[in-house]
């Protein structure tokens, strides 16, 4: 009757321990269960700051005639642009190169010969404004200055925008909100409820030129030729499964 009795115990006892294997293994499977998300967060913008910068030059077979040449020409550039309506604050003319040019050739006998040409004097000028339109014309008419005998080179404007930081907080908030949205759905699917954020990796933050062929980079895109952008950001997030 004892045997039988401890027989008894015995088994109800493997039964609980079994129950509380099988409880224990289920409640940490559950813990262990996540839900991996993306989320993406994008925004069209208008940039409000361009940078243009032009370069001209002269030559002289002195560097005294030269730089004469240079300081009428950058008189006559800085008259054209306040004419135009630019700030004066906002013309920044760089430091002068100065290059030596020399004829090189080889005679008929192959003997090299080089002869001193003169100096080369080059300068650029660079305008930073709020007034894009304005900027852009400019970048366009400044070759009137041709018909005053100045050979200036203008070169592509580049586009910026002073807000970024705003931007890109707005995009983070909205890329989070999304990946969110996608989790919630997949619980809900599954027949589960979603727990509490585990993981939150934010992802490259590109900037690219509307109806441009530019392309997602891995260290980031930042377009500077278009006026018009979109900037993206993507959010990845993991949640835990109640």
């Amino acid at each position: 009757m004892k045997n039988h009795l401890n027989t008894i115990i015995l088994a109800v006892a493997g039964l609980l321990v079994a129950f509380v294997l099988t409880s224990a293994y289920k409640n940490r499977s559950r813990q262990d269960d996540i839900i991996s998300v993306k989320g993406l967060g994008s925004q069209d913008f208008t940039s409000d700051l361009i940078v243009w910068e032009a370069d001209f030059s002269s030559f002289g077979y002195s560097l005294k005639s030269a730089n004469a040449e240079l300081d009428s020409n950058r008189a006559l550039i800085r008259n054209y642009l306040i004419g135009k309506g630019i700030n004066p604050k906002e013309i920044v003319f760089s430091a002068v190169d100065i290059d030596k040019v020399f004829n090189n050739w080889y005679d008929d006998d192959k003997n090299y010969h080089s002869e001193f040409k003169g100096y080369k004097l080059a300068q650029s000028i660079n305008i930073e404004s709020r007034e894009v339109e304005k900027i852009e014309q400019l970048s366009r008419e400044v070759t009137e200055l041709l018909s005053q005998g100045i050979e200036i080179n203008s070169g592509a404007p580049k586009y910026y925008y002073t807000k970024l930081a705003e931007l890109k907080i707005e995009m983070v908030a909205a890329a989070t909100e999304d990946a969110r949205i996608r989790a919630e759905q997949i619980a809900k699917n599954s027949s589960a409820s979603l727990g509490h954020l585990r993981f939150a990796q934010m992802g490259v933050f590109q900037i690219t030129g509307q109806n441009s062929s530019d392309d997602y980079s891995w260290g980031g895109s930042f377009n500077t030729s278009s006026k018009n952008k979109t900037a993206s950001i993507t959010m990845k997030l993991q949640f835990g499964v109640d």
